[in-house]
């Protein structure tokens, strides 16, 4: 995932200062969802409707702590990945300095926010990806346009992905420019919340009324 970021520094130190240029930087951020989605790794947040409707048919204990249990393992390997990018990107002479400047802008953009309004973009940037997640197995052919169209919307509208966004996080925090602390109370906790309300409650439920016969 943080070839998104990486895409959209590179764009970015190579475009002028105009007031589209976020809407043609965007498009780097659907990189990254590319190669995951089409590559068929495991995203936290695909995971918000995939194995919720399961759950919602047959609500039981055990089944909530099977969800608990993947949850858990794919957000932290997830974080892991997201912090070993972070790190290369910062460390190693991978990118010059002005595109990793670049990043840094784009970085903390994202983090100048409130608390609120990361709750309020996580739940948008949950919703998308599940939507997208229910919308491809009927795609076909269609599976890179539907990608590429919701993530980007997602960019543009400038919502709040924990993944992609902890890439962003990890590398403002090992940059100097912000707290652990603060990463985790302003944009952590808030901004998965957000992905798991958008994901689960919205999109899931929805669903599983479409479904629920079938089931």
């Amino acid at each position: 995932m943080s070839f998104s970021l990486l895409a959209q520094g590179v764009l970015l130190t190579h475009l002028p200062d105009t007031p589209s240029r976020p809407l043609i930087y965007g498009f780097g951020y659907t990189f990254g969802f590319l190669i995951v989605v089409l590559g068929r790794q495991q995203l936290f947040t695909e995971n918000t409707i995939t194995v919720v409707l399961p759950i919602i048919a047959d609500f039981t204990l055990g089944n909530v702590k099977t969800l608990a249990r993947m949850w858990a393992v794919v957000f932290l390997a997830n974080m892991v990945g997201a912090f070993a990018a972070a790190l290369f990107l910062t460390h190693a002479p991978i990118v010059k300095p002005e595109v990793l400047g670049a990043m840094l802008t784009i970085s903390n953009h994202m983090l100048d926010n409130d608390s609120w309004t990361m709750l309020s973009k996580g739940i948008g940037a949950g919703f998308l990806v599940a939507a997208m997640v229910w919308i491809i197995p009927s795609a076909e052919g269609a599976k890179f346009s539907v990608i590429l169209s919701i993530t980007y919307l997602i960019a543009i509208a400038e919502f709040g992905h924990i993944v992609v966004g902890s890439v962003k996080a990890f590398l403002s925090i090992l940059n100097g420019d912000s707290g652990v602390w603060q990463i985790f109370t302003g944009f952590t906790v808030s901004v998965l919340a957000g992905n798991i309300i958008g994901g689960t409650l919205l999109v899931s439920v929805i669903s599983y009324a479409q479904v629920k016969e079938e089931m």
